[in-house]
């Protein structure tokens, strides 16, 4: 290298340091309120990083996972229950592929957001303003906190309803508004635990959510134990790539993408990273995170919704018009009554870990576009705003509502997903970090893809809507 290319490397480095500087890095959560335990977590990455064992490097890593799981929980709600048991009862195994798909797409796009993060630790708002342009940030502002809000409406609505339908078995007639402000407490409760600055506090939270997913997963599970599987049919339906033609057919493919990954995510998920302090050295763990807590269980509770669906209400013909008629999933194994418990309290879980995280996307984004502390009275009032979703207990919503909102999300995220494919390739925001070569060629094929195939969805959604595509 001679001195002219060794300069101006120096410039580039100087340039590239100028402009991370400009934008607003971190957060003052974990950093600020708990910067030993933080210290202490990157010296034991930068160990499991250099381990040669795999077996021990995911087991340290699984210990460390967290911010995946919130992405798992946020999209293990209402609209990917309704999505996946009209899938199930309406196409058998047939539509098993669309679940897989959907959250591939989401997590190239999320392993490129989580990069440009850890590697500049700059906040993705911020980013959007001023290397983008702020009606960019506004709009996508905007549109994630409308999100978090209209997507409240469905959890509240289906978590009362199966509240009611529990208590019903055992004799109890609670009032409806009762129902809905226990339901208020306990997701206000778990979200509060969040803003308290403390790592353990963050951990224990992503491990209550990790939990409420394990109780969705093991609620189905037994059902296809005791039921079966169709092997070839499970092959036929993840491989065969069927796609209905009419509406209802079309609005369940896209509501069950739009369920896996929302607009809202791609708020969430850069925020929780900066909450708990990640940065480089969380890039491997990064990657474990995206795979183990976000793609696996949502394809496990997703997978087992379906074929349970298909197993029973696909095979008799039942139509589902709501939560007690999806109920009958579990009559074959322990008749309806204890049935109606058991899938009230999978499908309950869905709806509280979605409630809990829609209240904190909600306080992420008001905190951000208002610029006070992720922490303390402000932080805890702005999360309240998704809140306006309390009111869904109180209308008659069917359990399509969810589906239909679902599609409806799958129209904003086209926006999100580009301003992310040009950052990812923009010099002056990640500098030397930058992706070139055969990886980088990857890495923004994947990202069209993903672009593409969710615009297209948009597309015929907008047509549908408006009615160019007939019945």
């Amino acid at each position: 290298m001679n001195k002219q290319d060794s300069a101006k490397d120096i410039l580039n480095s100087i340039q590239d340091k100028s402009d991370i500087e400009n934008l607003r890095r971190g957060l003052s959560m974990v950093e600020k309120y708990d910067a030993e335990a933080l210290e202490k977590e990157k010296k034991q990455l930068i160990i499991l990083n250099n381990e040669p064992s795999l077996l021990l490097k995911w087991k340290g890593y699984w210990k460390l996972s967290g911010p995946a799981w919130m992405q798992s929980a946020v999209t293990l709600g209402a609209g990917s229950a309704a999505s996946s048991i009209f899938a199930g009862s309406v196409f058998g195994y047939k539509l098993l592929w669309v679940q897989p798909v959907s959250i591939i797409l989401g997590i190239v796009i999320f392993a490129a957001i989580g990069s440009q993060v850890l590697r500049t630790r700059a906040r993705p708002y911020d980013v959007f303003w001023k290397k983008l342009h702020p009606s960019l940030a506004i709009f996508w502002g905007f549109n994630v906190l409308l999100a978090s809000i209209v997507w409240q409406f469905p959890q509240y609505s289906l978590g009362t309803a199966v509240v009611r339908d529990i208590l019903d078995v055992f004799g109890f007639g609670v009032p409806k508004w009762i129902t809905a402000v226990l339901f208020l407490i306990v997701v206000t409760s778990i979200c509060w635990t969040y803003g308290r600055g403390k790592r353990r506090s963050m951990i224990v939270f992503e491990r209550t959510l990790k939990y409420l997913v394990f109780v969705v997963i093991f609620a189905f599970l037994g059902v296809v134990i005791k039921t079966g599987i169709d092997w070839g049919e499970l092959v036929s339906g993840y491989f065969g790539f069927y796609l209905p033609t009419d509406v209802k057919g079309i609005t369940i493919v896209l509501g069950a993408i739009g369920a896996a990954v929302g607009v809202n995510m791609t708020f969430l998920y850069p925020y929780s990273m900066l909450a708990r302090g990640w940065g480089k050295e969380h890039l491997g763990l990064k990657n474990f995170d995206l795979m183990t807590s976000m793609f696996i269980p949502f394809i496990l509770a997703t997978t087992l919704v379906i074929i349970a669906s298909a197993n029973t209400l696909y095979v008799r013909g039942a139509e589902v018009r709501n939560v007690i008629d999806a109920a009958h999933i579990l009559e074959p194994i322990i008749g309806l009554t204890l049935s109606r418990i058991v899938f009230s309290t999978g499908i309950l879980s869905m709806c509280l870990t979605t409630a809990v995280l829609e209240m904190l996307i909600g306080g992420f984004v008001l905190s951000e576009m208002f610029n006070f502390e992720f922490k303390g009275r402000a932080f805890k009032v702005s999360t309240m705003v998704a809140n306006i979703g309390f009111l869904g207990a109180f209308y008659g919503m069917p359990i399509w509502l969810p589906v239909l909102t679902s599609s409806f999300n799958l129209v904003m995220l086209p926006i999100a997903y580009v301003c992310f494919f040009l950052l990812q390739n923009r010099e002056d925001y990640m500098g030397n970090s930058i992706c070139k070569g055969r990886q980088g060629y990857l890495w923004n094929i994947g990202m069209l893809l993903a672009i593409f195939i969710v615009s297209m969805g948009a597309w015929i959604k907008l047509f549908s809507v408006v009615g160019l595509i007939p019945e």
